[in-house]
């Protein structure tokens, strides 16, 4: 299983690795800091990730038109992607799933917490397919 991290913040990227690392050691991360790299880093990459957990608050090129890009081609839109950031405003949640996220996550401070919902999503527990549905 491939991972894809696009978040702005290494150390979230760290936190975040640690806990793949330790939910199944076997997954590969990729990274990209902002929307522009993760688009072209898929465009190039030779394997498409499994799951892309992208962060709302970037640089260059933010989440929600990272989002926009990847639902908009063909060879990206079948990939979940899971909006994963500090806000945890409901309209910003409801917006991101209607633009197609497969869930969203508020970042978890505690270490534990981030591998359980991580652990979640991976399970397919925490894919949302509609806008109003609460997880």
């Amino acid at each position: 299983m491939t991972i894809l991290i696009v978040d702005n913040d290494m150390d979230d990227v760290l936190f975040f690795r640690d806990a793949l690392a330790e939910i199944d050691p076997g997954i590969q991360s990729m990274m990209a800091f902002n929307g522009i790299e993760a688009l072209q880093k898929l465009e190039t990459a030779g394997t498409k990730p499994d799951f892309i957990f992208l962060d709302l608050n970037m640089p260059k090129m933010d989440g929600k038109q990272c989002l926009k890009h990847l639902k908009n081609n063909p060879l990206f839109q079948p990939i979940p992607v899971i909006i994963y950031s500090t806000n945890g405003r409901p309209e910003d949640k409801e917006e991101m799933l209607a633009l197609g996220a497969a869930s969203y996550v508020v970042k978890p401070n505690r270490f534990q917490l981030l591998k359980s919902e991580i652990q979640a999503v991976l399970d397919g527990h925490r894919i949302t397919t509609a806008p109003n549905r609460q997880s």
